[in-house]
């Protein structure tokens, strides 16, 4: 059947998807529209009434924006009537508009001043009686409501791809405002699409605020190094001062019209590291590396700087240790034996465009918001209905989930059983694997998780008419002390049904290092040196190293992200010092820079050998990612097979759940100015009884061989016995399972 509907634009034919405005038809031919609050990625403002056209047969203007197009009308975009409307709706947005070009923070990219000069508004016909309007200081974001143009983008995008909904209009005609919902002062995640959106000077960075001119930034496309989402950004550089010619990041951009950024990756941008070459420094660590029997590292690196550490490995006889990536290769390739490919099949577009998704394993919104922010865009967009298969309840997760499964900790094996049972009942599966299924002790499974049949029941109902679905497997599975198994259903859920499935590393780059390292298993020994980690010597971008490196924004190279898509990143700021490329090249491992490594990453694990100068990096004007490439799908030995189900584990007692807050994700965000460092141990009053503490107090938290101090904050949004404990401001190993048995006292 032909979905596809002909009709003109200024006379040149063109099709129409079903479902496309005559906007987006418009766009997608190049032809021109003016618009000043339509946004792509959120469903039409409507309140501009610039997006005007004409409509042969139809009496008056259309609004391009939100409307369809029909077979065979011909629209028309330019002629003097339209030309005059959007003249008037110019002239009306400049009423009492404050002429504060010369110090705004927008002027040079600002909406209003171009679309004033397209339209050639010289003079002021209207007039209004203008009023104070106080001025609104939200931490991170200012708001002047004398320079709202009231377009509502805001308010769409923090509602439908943020899914904080902080915001609203307050109406009132000529003293319409923004103010903030259900709240005196603005509550949200501080992400800051909300300024990234403005076409005007009204809500802005308030560290940005009056310290540069747009046009005297230099901008940088980059990829943000917090989490595996690999979301695109732009740094924008300055000189210090007229004294100082050294470079500082001054803010953070994106391009908003398709992509979002969260608080971390906006306001965290200052995690540079500003130590000076030492060569005393880099002699030690020349002798460290010479004499160590192992090298541990953390995930924060490029895939160059991990090929490079692979080649030491190779040619010192050294162990590499890295639990984050040793899980995930491993997870993988349990998957891998069953699906018989090295790769999941989802990624972010997947959730974007699904109409049911499993999250499973993950508090997913503080985790990985680029995943958040798609699971929204399904929810609002699509009317996804949405699983969120969890122990903890997440309030930020509350506006989009249609159903929570709330597991007993520990039980991910059998809640995954449990799903795939359900998902492919009645799927055509190996003779093998219809045995496991059938084996199932179902209502005992059942019993032990905490997972009845009733809900799963309710899941696959309100999956009946999904077209997209797709499985979000989170780092509590990863981690998992039955993790290989847990591999294998998800595989099985892929393989025999129509979910696609994403799975979601933990750091920037978890999955190039899985797919780049041969990992050993840590161990407790002497002479390790450490990169980016713990060490007997440690080579680091933070501070404290006994060598220094360049951080994330001071490099050249690439992150494979949670799309399986490498991607490129650039320097921001210079650094004066020393690399692991210099440490490979005396040791006669031999480049000129880091980057001549990009084509020799392994094409057995989907690479390809293009050089990094060879990689586009931007976004087409349709918004599709054109950076890097998508790694090539590397066919496997598929012999695995499904285990019994182990006997879950119980756990009794005060339980801690290793978890950030918003906007932090490791030590550099901690090292961040502008981003809050929540470091509390939070808990319900359940919990506070539980562990017999009270909000406010000072205690101590045993887990494992490790005892930290923390204050404890009663946080009434928690519910049960399990208290979230942040690992931002700590050295943790990343790859171990994140809920542990604690014991908590009161410190004297």
């Amino acid at each position: 059947m032909n979905n596809l509907i002909n009709f003109k634009i200024d006379g040149i034919p063109v099709e129409a998807q079903k479902g496309e405005t005559i906007l987006t038809v418009a766009r997608k031919h190049g032809i021109y529209i003016p618009t000043m609050c339509y946004i792509s990625k959120t469903t039409p403002c409507a309140s501009c009434r610039m997006c005007v056209v004409e409509a042969e047969g139809v009496e008056g203007f259309v609004l391009s924006c939100n409307t369809p197009p029909t077979e065979g009308v011909e629209i028309t975009t330019n002629t003097p009537e339209l030309e005059n409307e959007r003249t008037n709706i110019m002239k009306l947005y400049d009423v009492n508009h404050p002429l504060e070009c010369g110090v705004c923070d927008k002027s040079g990219e600002c909406d209003l001043q171009n679309k004033s000069l397209e339209f050639g508004i010289a003079t002021q016909n209207f007039s209004a009686r203008d009023q104070a309007r106080k001025i609104e200081n939200w931490g991170v974001i200012n708001y002047d409501p004398a320079l709202c143009i009231l377009c509502e983008k805001c308010v769409h995008v923090c509602n439908e791809v943020i899914g904080d909904d902080a915001i609203e209009v307050k109406f009132g005609g000529y003293s319409s405002t923004i103010i903030p919902k259900n709240s005196d002062t603005l509550d949200c995640t501080f992400c800051g699409e909300c300024i990234a959106v403005c076409p005007v000077g009204a809500l802005i960075s308030s560290n940005f605020q009056y310290r540069s001119n747009a046009w005297e930034l230099s901008s940088i496309p980059a990829t943000c190094a917090h989490c595996s989402a690999g979301c695109c950004l732009e740094y924008e550089t300055k000189h210090l001062s007229i004294d100082n010619n050294e470079q500082e990041i001054y803010r953070v951009k994106n391009n908003f019209e398709f992509t979002s950024l969260c608080g971390a990756g906006r306001f965290g941008f200052d995690f540079d590291n500003k130590a000076k070459r030492d060569a005393n420094s880099f002699e030690l660590a020349l002798k460290a590396v010479k004499n160590a029997a192992a090298i541990r590292f953390s995930s924060m690196i490029t895939n160059e700087e991990a090929h490079i550490l692979e080649l030491l490995k190779n040619k010192l006889g050294i162990k590499l240790f890295n639990e984050d990536a040793r899980k995930f290769a491993e997870f993988m390739k349990a998957y891998s034996s069953v699906s018989g490919k090295l790769h999941h099949s989802g990624s972010l577009d997947a959730i974007k465009l699904s109409d049911a998704a499993i999250v499973i394993g993950s508090r997913i919104a503080t985790d990985n918001p680029g995943v958040r922010y798609a699971l929204t865009t399904a929810a609002k967009h699509n009317g996804a209905k949405i699983v969120y298969a969890h122990p903890m309840e997440d309030v930020l997760m509350q506006n989009v989930t249609t159903q929570l499964m709330k597991y007993e900790v520990g039980t991910e094996e059998g809640v995954m059983a449990l799903l795939a049972s359900a998902i492919v009942s009645d799927a055509d599966i190996d003779e093998s694997e219809r045995e496991f299924f059938d084996d199932l002790d179902l209502g005992h499974i059942c019993a032990e998780t905490n997972i009845g049949e009733e809900e799963l029941s309710i899941m696959m109902n309100s999956f009946s008419r999904a077209k997209n679905r797709v499985l979000i497997i989170g780092n509590d599975l990863i981690a998992h002390e039955r993790s290989d198994n847990i591999a294998k259903l998800a595989a099985i859920i892929e393989k025999y049904s129509d979910f696609s499935l994403v799975i979601v590393p933990r750091e920037v780059n978890t999955l190039g290092v899985s797919l780049i390292n041969s990992l050993d298993i840590d161990e407790d020994i002497s002479d390790v040196v450490g990169y980016n980690a713990k060490g007997d010597f440690v080579i680091s971008s933070l501070e404290g190293a006994d060598m220094a490196v360049p951080a994330l924004n001071q490099q050249e190279g690439t992150f494979v992200t949670v799309d399986n898509r490498v991607v490129p990143t650039n320097a921001a700021v210079e650094f004066d010092g020393y690399n692991l490329n210099d440490i490979a090249n005396v040791l006669e491992i031999y480049k000129k820079n880091t980057i001549d490594y990009t084509k020799e990453l392994s094409e057995n694990s989907g690479f390809k050998a293009i050089g990094f100068d060879d990689l586009e990096n931007f976004l087409s004007p349709m918004g599709y990612d054109i950076r890097g490439y998508l790694l090539d799908e590397v066919t496997c030995k598929s012999d695995g097979k499904l285990e019994e189900i182990d006997d879950l584990p119980e756990f009794n007692g005060t339980i801690i759940y290793h978890a950030d807050p918003v906007l932090q994700f490791n030590n550099y965000t901690n090292s961040s100015a502008q981003l809050a460092k929540d470091n509390f141990l939070r808990g319900s009053a359940q919990f506070s009884v539980a562990a017999r503490i009270s909000d406010g107090d000072s205690v101590e938290i045993t887990f494992g061989s490790t005892t930290i101090k923390r204050e404890f904050k009663l946080d009434r949004e928690l519910k049960g016995t399990v208290a979230l404990n942040p690992t931002f401001d700590m050295s943790m190993n990343a790859g171990r399972y994140r809920f542990e048995k604690s014991k908590i006292v009161r410190a004297m």
